[in-house]
């Protein structure tokens, strides 16, 4: 048994994930999610990973491997490295185990990631960073319309005539939402367009990987906005993408979680290399 870490340092938040793994048993005993509003990314990492060993009951010096992911790569306290969208595949499998697909949305860009059954990269499709399909964008136009992010789900499927966003540069996408609001828009109305809008282009991202009759896991952010799901539904039956979408209380933290996972695969195997005799 060995007691392996996952920290994820994103754009908008850091997220960490401790697990027990016994042979292929993997078991998650703590997850921590810290917001950085615009406070140090490596100092909260510290402090995600210091609050969930604590949570975990585990100390430091016994995790055998502390894996970062995201923008965690120059953390002084990991053993390694993985890329973020090979953690966000791993933690879809182990989040949702039928997952051949991933989407994952988080506040600078949205990504379609085809993936095996064991959590393999196969193609991937990203949006831009300038897109106004992002969270940041979302978070950006409730601030304006003066809703709180909790509430942004429950009111966009209270649409009952959206208008949805035309421009793809976020800049110009949020003079169009100035606009709405200047001709008497709802604010219901106004988010489902966005997400809509959004959804639109995550579906197309999926169409260009060949996800195609499986299921597709969102992680990030945004995976836990219950109006961005119901796009998400809508759009792909639109677009003819024949998908199944998924979502868990704990997408956020997919990233955290498959770092933690391969740390644990490269532990072991890095533990069998160091068993092999010395060549003669």
């Amino acid at each position: 048994m060995v007691y392996t870490a996952g920290v994820d340092v994103g754009t908008g938040a850091v997220k960490c994930a401790v697990f027990e793994i016994e042979g292929n048993k993997e078991t998650l005993l703590a997850r921590q999610l810290l917001r950085i509003r615009q406070r140090d990314p490596m100092e909260l990492a510290r402090q995600a990973f210091d609050q969930t060993l604590e949570d975990a009951g585990v100390r430091a010096e016994d995790v055998a491997y502390v894996a970062s992911t995201g923008e965690g790569e120059a953390l002084p306290f990991t053993t390694g490295h993985f890329y973020s969208m090979t953690t966000h595949g791993r933690g879809a499998i182990y989040l949702e185990p039928e997952s051949r697909g991933v989407l994952d949305v988080g506040a600078l860009h949205g990504r379609a990631i085809a993936v095996d059954e064991r959590g393999k990269v196969l193609s991937y499709k990203m949006t831009s960073q300038c897109a106004s399909g992002s969270g940041q964008f979302l978070e950006n136009i409730a601030r304006y319309l003066g809703i709180a992010q909790d509430e942004i789900g429950a009111l966009s499927k209270e649409a009952d005539d959206p208008e949805r966003v035309s421009s793809i540069c976020a800049v110009l996408a949020e003079t169009d939402v100035i606009n709405m609001v200047s001709r008497g828009l709802t604010a219901p109305n106004i988010l489902k367009g966005i997400h809509l809008s959004m959804a639109d282009r995550l579906a197309k991202l999926l169409k260009a990987t060949g996800i195609g009759n499986e299921t597709v896991f969102v992680s990030g952010g945004l995976a836990l906005d219950d109006g961005l799901i119901a796009a998400l539904i809508e759009e792909t039956e639109n677009q003819n993408v024949p998908v199944t979408i998924r979502t868990s209380k704990d997408a956020a933290f997919a990233g955290a979680i498959g770092a933690a996972i391969w740390g644990a695969f490269r532990h072991e195997k890095l533990a069998q290399l160091q068993q092999l005799p010395l060549a003669s």
